[in-house]
């Protein structure tokens, strides 16, 4: 059976932990940003993490 590959969009977006965990930054951060509040975009700064069903399908997606 051939190697799957990775999938180029999901490697620019998630990191793998070393728990395996997938890791996942905060959406919403790019611009526009003299509108959002101090504390929305103090939230967005901190990365997150994606469980379950979600997860698998990355860690699929990431060949891992």
């Amino acid at each position: 059976m051939p190697k799957q590959k990775t999938h180029s969009g999901v490697k620019k977006r998630f990191k793998l932990t070393a728990n395996g965990e997938v890791k996942f930054a905060r959406p919403n951060k790019g611009h526009f940003l003299t509108k959002k509040k101090k504390d929305r975009k103090r939230k967005l700064r901190k990365g997150s993490y994606i469980a379950g069903k979600n997860a698998q399908n990355i860690k699929t997606l990431l060949a891992k």
